[in-house]
This record gives structure tokens, sequence and C-alpha cells, in this order.
């Protein structure tokens, strides 16, 4: 790629790296015939899916079987095994509290937790290019290029998200450089194309004026080789790597995203939400397919009501600029405890949330911080 310049192309030919768009203007680029897609202001188009026929029916739901389900409750042996286990795994957390507190009241409440998660696929093209090495061409010579949503990939497993690229058959088209005008290099900034620079030990004077004697950084001559393009006076170009021609071509951007609605239904304890979000629950009711339709009948109206809004919400959202391609929604128990205990003459609390029984701390009465105690 550094060899030598024809005369054709001489140093002084060549203009001054320019600071240019990464794709080329977009008169450079002519339409492909028979292609869906479209040119915008940001060379970037969404693509609308093909509809999708209508799903199954809606079915009727007997809730009698679901609600027989229940957790265990919570005993008072397993809120302290809990808790000591908690403050076994930190390690400024001492176990004599945990160990000698006295719990005075279990609040045990059941939550239900609504889920629906929609995997959809959506798709992106781009015109994009990459230095032109003389490789053969695919292109509209060679026949039309396929509709976006025509060219078949393996979708990865469901819920599961991911981004690929593709480059569109037939739409493959070679143009000069648009940043170094298909010279392959442009003239280097730092020496004007001189190959060397003023010495900057001796400002080019050639000698020093203390002591008096030759510049030893540049033996006198009062210059030195330029270090940005080392003294060639020229650089290759970096967008065509000095191969004078680009291969632009449309790249297909498929994302597959996996949305995800969450709702937790009220409750009267003071856990934080967030932790109840990523609680572990028991399944209660679990649909998956293309489309679910909304729970209507659920006998807690609140989690009814999210599952309305959270299709709702996803079909306007997504059917717009992508394909569903499958949805799943959820209704989980979701224990929640409260535990009130004393020690020490001071009443505090902790919750137990959870088919697994983690432990959120209010104030835990026993805390260690470089070896002090905070009571």
């Amino acid at each position: 790629m550094d060899s030598d310049l024809s005369d054709a192309d001489s140093v002084g030919d060549l203009s001054f790296e320019a600071e240019s768009p990464l794709a080329p203007p977009a008169e450079l680029l002519e339409r492909l015939p028979s292609c869906d897609w479209l040119l915008q202001g940001d060379r970037r188009q969404i693509f609308f899916p093909p509809l999708e026929a209508p799903g199954r029916p809606q079915e009727q739901r007997c809730w009698s079987p679901f609600l027989e389900h229940g957790v265990p409750v919570v005993t008072e042996e397993v809120a302290r095994e809990a808790l000591l286990n908690f403050v076994n795994s930190k390690c400024c957390y001492g176990s004599a509290a945990a160990t000698d507190l006295i719990i005075q009241e279990l609040r045990q409440q059941t939550l239900c937790r609504y889920r629906l998660e929609t995997f959809s696929e959506s798709r992106i093209s781009e015109w994009t290019f990459q230095p032109f090495t003389n490789h053969s061409v695919d292109g509209p010579q060679r026949g039309t290029s396929p509709r976006l949503w025509d060219i078949e990939v393996q979708v990865p497993p469901m819920f599961q998200e991911d981004t690929r690229k593709f480059q569109v058959p037939h739409s493959s088209l070679v143009k000069e450089c648009h940043r170094c005008h298909g010279r392959g290099r442009y003239r280097c900034s730092g020496c004007h194309g001189a190959s060397t620079v003023r010495c900057p030990s001796c400002s080019g004077a050639k000698r020093k004026a203390k002591p008096a004697r030759r510049c030893p950084m540049c033996s006198g001559s009062g210059r030195q080789r330029c270090s940005t393009c080392s003294g060639r006076g020229n650089k290759t170009c970096a967008t065509c790597k000095g191969e004078k021609k680009l291969l632009h071509f449309i790249q297909l951007v498929i994302v597959w995203k996996n949305s995800l609605f969450e709702f937790v239904s009220e409750h009267q304890l003071d856990c934080p939400g967030e932790l109840l979000a990523k609680a572990k629950g028991e399944t209660l009711f679990k649909d998956e397919n293309t489309m679910v339709y909304p729970i209507i009948d659920f006998p807690l109206r609140e989690i009814s009501l999210a599952s309305q809004r959270a299709i709702a919400e996803h079909n306007a959202t997504l059917a717009s600029r992508s394909r569903v391609l499958q949805q799943r929604q959820t209704i989980e128990l979701v224990p929640l405890t409260e535990v009130r205990y004393s020690y020490r003459g001071k009443t505090s609390v902790y919750y137990l949330y959870g088919t697994d029984h983690r432990v959120h701390v209010v104030d835990y009465p026993e805390r260690y911080c470089c070896g002090c105690t905070i009571i």
C-alpha cells in the first residue's frame, strides 16, 4: 500500500486530509432496482414487517386450580436462620444480634407478580463500505436484491437478545474513495508534503547559541524528518487503505430484543419494590404463544388490568417497527414476610422475600466498620 506514487499522483497533487463523513455523499449512490429500501437523511431505514395472521381465539380460563397453590408459612426458626445466613455472608455484620434478638411478630403476605415478555425482531438497512481489493462484485448485474424480510436467517433462542449484520445480496457498488478522491493517499498535514519539519531544538537556526555549536538533533541542517508521515510527505488514506476505491453495499442489521413489563400487586409492607421485582417466586400461571391475549378474569383485578395494559403497550410500541416472534406472560406468587424484633431494648424490622428467603435488613444493630462497632 505504501509503494511510491506515480507521476500522476505526485505529492504536489495530493490534497490535505479533510474532515469528511464516514459515508459518501448520497448522490454517489444510485438506488438499486426492485429493492424495498429507501435512502433517508441518515442513510438508515427501518423496514416494516409483513402482517401476521390472527392468532388463536381467546380461551376461557378457570382460576380455581391456580388459587389452590400456596407458599409455606414462615416460622420463627425459618426467619432466624435466614437472617443468620444473611449476616454470615457479610464481612461487616456480627452474628450475636441475629442469635439473641427476640422475634415479636411475623407479618406475612403473598404477592402476585405479573410479567409480560415480548420477543421481537427488527430490521434496519444502512449503506456501509469497505476497501475494494479487486475481488468479485455482487452487484445488480447478478440479479435483483431480495426484499429484506425475505432474507432467511437463523433466529436465536426465544427471549435471548442478539444483534447480527448481513450483506444484502446484489447490492454492491464500486466507487472512487470519497475521502482521498481516488488517490489512495493524502498530503501530510504535519510537513505539508515536504517530508521534513523545522528542528524543534534549534528552531531551524542549525546551531545552538549556548554553547555555540552545531545543533546535535538535526546535525546542523535545521530540519528533522517528519514524525507524522515518517518522512514520506504523504500518508495512506485510512478510509480506503490505499486501494483508491471503495465497495459500497447495503448492510442488513437485525436486532432481536426482549421487551419486559413487570407489575407487583399492592401490599402494606415497606419492602423496596425493586427487590420484589427480582425475587424468586412460584409460577402460578404461564401462557406462551406467538401472541398472547390479555388476562381479563383473574380474581385479583389489578393483575388483569396490568395484563391488559402490558399487552396494549407492547403492541403499540412494537407493531409498527418490528415483528413479534413470541410472547410469554406469567403470574407468580412471591412471599413477603415482615419480621419485627427487639434487641437490647430497641425494636426494628427485617424482611424475608421470595421463595428462597432472601433478606432485606432495615437497620441491623451489630455492624462493624474498620474495627469499630456501630450500634
